[in-house]
């Protein structure tokens, strides 16, 4: 042993991230009596995307009673669906009130990560110190890491160039041609609130979205009144948010013909603003709506129809100088460049820097595809829970449901390890991961996110690794409780009971490799 390793502080738990993911599972595990644990967080506060995400317009496009958790309800939220600082606000109180903040490492980024096999533990190397886990918690999240495409010409434009996620406020817009790259959810935030402070506004689009009414509205003094006063009040517009969207998932899962209807509703919303039929046309998605997030806005087609305002049908594909240059070869002069391009979402950077009993890294692992058992656990790499893994996400409802019944399944994963006593790891079986993938990928074979006819940020190679086909009814019910029988239990051969089953004992990477 050397000894940097000698001296590295050892925790029961290590949570990556410090969002919404991350700040849950500290509180369930202080809850479940769990207090050995820290939260290894590269930048230097809590938050995750709503810390990072700061551009003009930012907010979420989930209710805000339905977007928080069910432990920790904020009866004050200012509208229907809050903005960035809000919810960033939110989490800081979170943060405070469960008392989270002794646990916190800032500045610490896990730049690499090791299991091994024979102390049956996670060695973990951060820019600010190295410890060793008995578990990890991976809650990096998937909107964490953007992602710009690499554009011939892009390094030598003269002006301004940023990412959505990564927002230069120093820099001032005002009389500025801007470009602005992509139509997703970012963006529809974005060119509504420059566009009156910009002297030309671009819009590059490769592919149309469909966007639906934003039914926003500030909440009212009397609703925070009965809200804190009567909390049923509160339980009660949580309960019904959620309904409503538990019913709405059949169409998207099972029945992607069924949401013609939503479609119509989304062409009127666009008609009553773009007179255009030329930009109507070019606004217009030629696939089924639901196959792409469906956005929500209210001002972003009025934008679109201003006369400063030019949307080019195409996605750029060169940079020349100042002179920006689409796929369809129309040209456009800008003075900044907006990126509304997403992250790194089925390709997440943390999996890079994992390694597992195999010498292989998660990256590796996932090269065809990420896959984990229940969204949450990989083959080969034990006692590593990842927080909104493979097939977790959501088209339909809150993301926090989707966390919330991973964190349950994190209790109980502690629980189990607990009965087990010993020095002891859980590694997902193969075969377990294996049946769990096809049944979610079988299912996933007749939704609207596979077949609407789109290419979207869910799919990897055709494949989709990012979506729940389900509801989160259903989700919750399958991760309510860890079946062991669907894990190796790794021990030390000198702490294995007699007569245990080879695949119990010899946790070295040999046996994993056999076992695998």
């Amino acid at each position: 042993m050397t000894g940097a390793e000698v001296t590295r502080e050892h925790v029961r738990v290590a949570v990556i991230g410090a969002g919404f993911g991350g700040l849950g599972a500290a509180v369930r595990l202080r809850r479940a009596g769990i207090t050995d644990f820290v939260v290894l967080e590269r930048a230097g506060a809590v938050g995750g995307t709503w810390r990072d995400n700061t551009y003009p317009g930012c907010a979420c496009d989930v209710p805000s009673h339905l977007y928080s958790f069910s432990f920790a309800p904020n009866p004050e939220w200012p509208r229907n669906f809050s903005g960035q600082p809000h919810i960033r606000a939110y989490l800081e109180r979170v943060t405070d009130t469960f008392g989270l903040r002794p646990h916190l490492r800032f500045d610490s980024e896990v730049r690499a990560m090791r299991w091994d096999s024979r102390a049956l533990h996670w060695e973990i190397d951060t820019a600010s110190a190295a410890l060793t886990a008995d578990v990890v918690v991976s809650a990096t999240g998937p909107l964490s890491d953007p992602k710009i495409p690499d554009i011939p010409g892009l390094a030598d434009f003269p002006g301004r160039v940023f990412h959505s996620s990564r927002w230069d406020h120093g820099y001032d817009l005002r009389g500025k041609r801007v470009a602005v790259i992509g139509t997703g959810a970012s963006a529809i935030q974005i060119v509504p609130a420059i566009h009156r402070e910009v002297d030309r506004l671009t819009l590059f689009q490769r592919t149309p979205a469909w966007v639906l009414p934003r039914m926003d509205r500030r909440i009212s003094a009397a609703e925070h009144w009965l809200h804190t006063k009567v909390p049923a009040t509160r339980a009660l517009r949580r309960a019904v948010l959620w309904g409503v969207r538990e019913l709405q998932t059949g169409s998207f899962t099972k029945r992607p013909d069924s949401l013609r209807l939503v479609e119509r509703m989304a062409v009127r919303h666009m008609r009553r603003a773009i007179e255009d039929p030329a930009l109507r046309a070019r606004l217009t998605p030629d696939y089924r709506i639901g196959c792409k997030r469906i956005l929500l806005s209210g001002d972003y087609y009025p934008a679109l129809a201003q006369p400063h305002v030019d949307v080019v049908a195409a996605g750029l594909k060169e940079v020349r100088g100042s002179t920006l240059v689409a796929a369809d070869g129309t040209e456009a002069e800008a003075d900044a460049i907006i990126f509304g391009t997403g992250f790194h979402v089925t390709d997440m950077p943390i999996a890079r820097r994992v390694t597992g009993a195999y010498g292989t890294t998660l990256a590796e692992e996932w090269r065809d595809g990420m896959e984990a058992l229940r969204g949450t656990s990989a083959a080969g790499f034990p006692n590593l829970l990842t927080i909104i893994g493979p097939n977790t996400g959501l088209g339909t409802s809150s993301m926090i449901l989707i966390i919330e019944a991973q964190l349950a399944y994190l209790v109980d994963f502690m629980r189990q390890l607990d009965v087990l006593g010993g020095k002891v790891a859980l590694d997902a079986r193969p075969s377990a991961v294996r049946a769990w993938t096809d049944r979610v990928q079988e299912r996933l074979s007749r939704t609207v996110w596979n077949v609407g006819g789109c290419d979207s940020w869910y799919l990897m190679g055709g494949r989709n690794t990012t979506v729940w086909p389900g509801t989160t009814t259903e989700f919750r019910r399958v991760t309510r409780r860890v079946d062991v029988t669907e894990y190796r239990v790794l021990r030390p051969e000198r702490e294995a009971p007699p007569g245990a089953a080879p695949d119990v004992v010899g946790a070295g990477a040999g046996a994993a490799r056999e076992a695998r």
